[in-house]
């Protein structure tokens, strides 16, 4: 069984390694295979630079109409959008930076962000930011990464917007298919479970609701729609982990009360794979400890008596 969930979805063109050039270099485009995305609304990366031997800044882009990555309460882009861009500036880094031939599996074990909220106001037109990607720790096979770890800085204005930390692995396709076995092949996934009110769960449109109701209070089950135009980019084998933390998001608005809250910090650990083909149940407690005006949330995911993954989300606490 794997140790993470699949948050960066397979590619299919390999990319040429990039030699490494100084600070001040040129500027690369980029092009929406590199951050794997099918659609143009959903890459914000636009251009990258190298500023030194695993130290890249990408230049992006976060919409202020995106119809899934909505601003939240309070005129503030979605701390989930600046985790997505920062998600893709990953992407490109090692494909662009390292030679990781798009072909390859991403698989995100950990990952934390923090944003402040208060440099996320939204204007009226899409905010330019600065990605800044540092990569350490990695481990290499037949000259290319195979593990690594990603720290990003995240600068509007050139002040800090957000922060964020990723711990990743890259398998090759035929890797991919021997750890996945039978379980390798592309799934369709249609619920015909209603989904929860979306209001309660942080959302605007019931499209967007990726719960329905549990046997208990406090406890959902992932609701899965592979027609979902945004989180579901192309054929997938396994649930995304961009939905994973969409559900972790959605839980902890349910039980942080009236009105709701932003999650403006996140860590999360993955551990194996959530797969289309048995229910995935999502439990969200409120922890205590947390000041008046904040509220932390522990979620957690259970499919087939396993876990699949935890997470802990903190922020201001919305009134009704």
């Amino acid at each position: 069984m794997p140790e993470a969930a699949v948050l960066i979805d397979p590619g299919t063109v390999e990319v040429p390694f990039v030699e490494h050039v100084p600070d001040g270099g040129p500027v690369h485009p980029v092009r929406m295979e590199l951050v794997h995305r099918s659609r143009a609304e959903d890459a914000f990366a636009r251009s990258w630079v190298r500023r030194g031997p695993d130290r890249f800044s990408v230049a992006a882009v976060l919409p202020h109409d995106h119809p899934f990555f909505a601003p939240v309460p309070g005129d503030r882009h979605d701390p989930m959008l600046l985790t997505e861009a920062m998600r893709q500036a990953a992407m490109l880094a090692f494909h662009a930076g390292y030679g990781v031939p798009l072909g390859h599996h991403f698989l995100m074990a950990d990952l934390d962000f923090a944003c402040r909220l208060s440099r996320l106001r939204v204007a009226g037109g899409p905010a330019e930011v600065d990605i800044e990607v540092t990569c350490s720790e990695l481990k290499w096979r037949g000259g290319t990464p195979v593990q690594g770890r990603v720290d990003w800085v995240v600068l509007r204005g050139g002040l800090v917007a957000a922060t964020g930390m990723g711990a990743t692995r890259f398998t090759s396709p035929q890797v991919y298919r021997r750890m996945r076995g039978g379980s390798a092949t592309p799934g369709t996934c249609i619920p015909d479970a209603p989904s929860v009110s979306p209001v309660p769960a942080g959302r605007g449109r019931v499209e967007d609701v990726v719960l329905t109701e549990g046997p208990l209070e406090g406890v959902w089950e992932l609701r899965v729609d592979t027609r979902h135009p945004t989180l579901f980019q192309r054929p997938n084998d396994h649930v995304p982990g961009m939905l994973l933390l969409e559900a972790a998001r959605q839980a902890a608005c349910l039980v942080a009360g009236p009105g709701g809250f932003v999650p403006a910090e996140g860590s999360t650990r993955f551990h194996r794979y959530a797969e289309f083909t048995s229910p995935c149940w999502i439990r969200a407690v409120v922890l205590p400890g947390a000041a008046p005006d904040t509220v932390t949330v522990q979620v957690t995911g259970h499919q087939d008596r396993s876990p699949v993954f935890s997470t802990v989300l903190s922020g201001p606490r919305l009134t009704g």
